[in-house]
């Protein structure tokens, strides 16, 4: 892959509806979109850093300085670049910023698929057709609305239900959804809002027969979430504590989690997403794919990796219309009954961006060419 020019765009989007999980509610998402040019294709990127430190310590203005200033030069500093995990070495000395780095790495992927004219979910080894997409619900102003919004999802065709929760809007939740709609695949959501001060409640969860409760403890944490899944028959699912393989593997002996979250953008990209599925999948530990709000591009990236053996669990990769009036990508993504997602079977992502809104949700652009 030889790279002619690199397209960082700045980049708004609205919400249909706020979002709210623990640590805040969100009307609209800024995220920068990445292209890299070769002389007969384009490879697609998306950073899903937030514009506020509140999920991790990356923010938009972060990211667009470290692509800016170090990774493109970096990436330029190579004549050519024969696979994107050459990339994801050449940036191991520069510490953490993954949700930078994965923009770079995962639109190195769709060049590299499209290169090779194979769909992405064949480079990267995938081996389904179809993958399995959960609804992730946030905070609610009260139960009643929770189920309002639930069953309407339910009759999307949605199997798997994941509630937002925060202390004060926990249990009496999840007790009034078990209680409406039976025997659903639900499971529980904290983002961090939690402390082992909590575990009396963490107990009574475990009578709701949740699929999951996901990251309950502190964000960089691995040792307590330990001593919460030696009390609990729940699995415990780890999030925000795995940026690598080595944290995935520390957690796992540990026994801190039955499973585990892997979002691409957390992890610094499909590689090392590859990477900790490959490492579960050795010691029996199911994943599953977690989204951030995502655009169709990253989207698009999430159902490639999703289509890796081990990822058991319906992952938040929802319809193009779940967050957005208008997405940025062509088809529009679409699950049917059974909530299933087709795997796209074209070179690359298999979704390409929509020029004109593109550049209608672009607010700043900047052009570097080598």
């Amino acid at each position: 892959m030889k790279l002619q020019k690199i397209v960082l765009r700045k980049m708004k989007m609205e919400f249909k509806t706020p979002f709210e999980v623990s640590f805040g509610a969100m009307k609209d998402k800024h995220f920068i979109a990445v292209e890299f040019h070769t002389k007969d294709h384009v490879g697609y990127g998306d950073c899903s850093a937030f514009a506020h430190p509140y999920y991790n310590e990356e923010t938009t203005t972060t990211a667009w300085h470290i692509m800016q200033d170090f990774l493109v030069p970096l990436l330029f500093s190579k004549d050519e670049i024969s696979h994107p995990e050459e990339a994801y070495s050449l940036f191991a000395h520069i510490r953490r910023n993954k949700m930078a780095k994965a923009a770079f790495d995962c639109a190195l992927w769709d060049l590299y698929a499209k290169e090779r004219n194979i769909p992405l979910a064949k480079a990267l080894g995938g081996t389904k057709d179809k993958v399995e997409t959960g609804v992730s619900i946030g905070i609610q102003p009260s139960a009643t609305d929770l189920l309002r919004v639930v069953e309407h999802h339910l009759s999307e065709g949605y199997r798997r239900v994941k509630i937002k929760i925060k202390p004060g809007k926990d249990i009496n939740y999840l007790e009034a959804v078990r209680k409406e709609f039976g025997d659903i695949m639900l499971m529980a959501d904290a983002n961090s809002a939690y402390t082992l001060n909590d575990i009396d409640l963490f107990k009574e969860l475990d009578h709701l027969n949740l699929l999951m409760i996901e990251q309950p403890l502190s964000h960089d944490d691995i040792v307590d979430h330990a001593k919460l899944q030696a009390v609990m028959k729940t699995r415990i699912c780890l999030d925000e504590s795995i940026h690598s393989v080595d944290d995935a593997r520390h957690a796992i002996e540990l026994g801190s989690t039955k499973t585990i979250n892997i979002k691409v953008a957390r992890v610094g990209g499909l590689t090392e997403a590859k990477k900790i599925h490959d490492l579960c999948q050795s010691f029996d530990i199911p994943v599953w794919c977690g989204g951030m709000l995502d655009t169709g591009i990253a989207r698009a990236h999430n159902v490639a990796i999703s289509s890796l053996p081990n990822y058991l669990f319906p992952g938040d990769v929802p319809a193009s219309n779940r967050y957005w009036k208008q997405d940025l990508t062509t088809p529009e993504l679409i699950i049917d009954k059974s909530a299933m997602i087709e795997v796209p079977q074209k070179p690359g992502l298999g979704f390409e961006p929509i020029p004109e809104l593109m550049d209608a949700f672009t607010y700043e652009k900047k052009e570097i060419i080598r």
